[in-house]
């Protein structure tokens, strides 16, 4: 895309909190030494890096990165394949892993900064990491007089709708680290105005809002770029999908990583894709078309083999609910091949104990409600994934930032 072509894109678009910091950046800055957790999702409008936008603004004063699960640049798959700590070339600063032997900053790191601010796309559902190492970052900045300042960007998803079941407090883990549905429909922003205050951190914090967003607004309608945020994350309508189908990963269904379409596509070698895409598609599911597919994965669950299952279309993201979809999924699964479907064994993300589709799903519900080969009619189906999101929204409502 030619620079011109760049520029009149990006005329009338949401103004992130990158944008806004480079723009109208607090006093408080001057002279101070300034840490960047990002990766390289973290762009501005016309595809610049976060790091260097920061480090031409502030001469001399970013002096290290930190990077997410994946790694800064996104390399790395997922569950617990760790990234290295780095050097980057163009900046000669270090690049602190927060997603290592560490997960969260440790004293060393933060003793080089006096402000760690924080630019992050993140996604919107409870299981992606991203949330959860801003969380561990506010924890160690409180505990070591580091300002955080977390620059807001669009949850892909909107912030009108939450989807369920809500964390119990015994399945905390690093996919989950505080009780909240599998759909939050909070900006980071929000996110961390909201933990600061209901877990008691008191980190020094502040927000830079974006402008120009509102609730109801899906990314595409914000006129930024997409960047793929993690590897298995490459389109937005991944995004709408992977809220229910991250479910997937406490299974032995193929989420489809190893094909072009992971969580857009589902299945198992053992399965028949007609049959399986009728019984799916016995309660109807708003805003989806689901299809019979074959596939064969290149790597990760039933490498090299021919998988049958759904391929999932998102015809209308408003009315899409991907968590009662994924259930549904799970379930016909579970009741068509009783001797081959399997809830895979820990560990998972750093739990070692629970099984991984209690830490995902937020309880043991799932699991045990699936023991037979029973069919599940909607309404238990419903009962599976209720979330009362009258009181969710009351308690983040004083946190809201749009």
């Amino acid at each position: 895309m030619f620079q011109h072509e760049i520029e009149d894109a990006v005329t009338n678009h949401v103004k992130t909190g990158l944008e806004r910091f480079i723009k109208d950046p607090p006093s408080e800055l001057n002279e101070a030494r300034l840490g960047l957790l990002m990766n390289q999702a973290s762009i501005d409008p016309q595809y610049r890096y976060a790091c260097d936008r920061i480090a031409e603004r502030f001469p001399g004063q970013l002096v290290a990165l930190f990077s997410p699960q994946h790694g800064f640049w996104g390399e790395e798959q997922a569950n617990m394949i760790e990234s290295d700590h780095s050097l980057s070339g163009p900046l000669n600063i270090p690049v602190h892993s927060l997603y290592s032997e560490t997960r969260r900053p440790t004293k060393e790191m933060l003793a080089e900064i006096d402000f760690l601010i924080v630019d992050l796309q993140d996604v919107g559902t409870r299981v992606y990491t991203f949330i959860w190492t801003l969380l561990e970052c506010m924890k160690a900045c409180a505990e070591h007089g580091v300002h955080v300042l977390v620059l807001d960007r669009p949850n892909p998803l909107g912030g009108e709708i939450a989807e369920g079941p809500m964390l119990q407090s015994e399945y905390v883990s690093f996919v989950g680290g505080a009780e909240i549905p599998l759909r939050h429909g909070l900006t980071i922003g929000e996110f961390a105005k909201w933990m600061n205050k209901s877990k008691s951190i008191n980190a020094e914090l502040t927000i830079v809002p974006m402008q120009g967003w509102n609730r109801s607004m899906f990314f595409q309608e914000t006129n930024l770029p997409w960047a793929v945020p993690s590897p298995n994350m490459p389109r937005l309508e991944t995004a709408i999908v992977y809220p229910g189908q991250v479910l997937l990963e406490g299974t032995n269904l193929s989420e489809g990583r190893g094909t072009t379409q992971p969580f857009e596509l589902c299945g198992a070698p053992w399965l028949n894709a007609e049959e399986f895409c009728q019984e799916v598609s016995r309660i109807e599911h708003p805003g989806f078309v689901l299809r019979p597919i074959r596939f064969r994965p290149t790597f990760d669950k039933w490498k090299d083999q021919a998988c049958e299952g759904v391929s999932i279309h998102v015809t209308d993201p408003q009315a899409a609910r991907s968590v009662m979809l994924t259930v549904s999924i799970i379930e016909a699964a579970c009741r068509l091949a009783p001797n081959d479907f399997q809830w895979l064994a820990p560990p998972y993300e750093y739990e070692t104990v629970l099984p991984p589709i209690d830490i995902l799903f937020g309880n043991s519900d799932l699991r045990t409600e699936l023991k037979s080969a029973k069919r599940l009619d909607e309404p238990a189906l419903n009962n599976l994934v209720e979330l009362d999101t009258a009181a969710w929204w009351n308690s983040v409502s004083e946190s809201l930032l749009y």
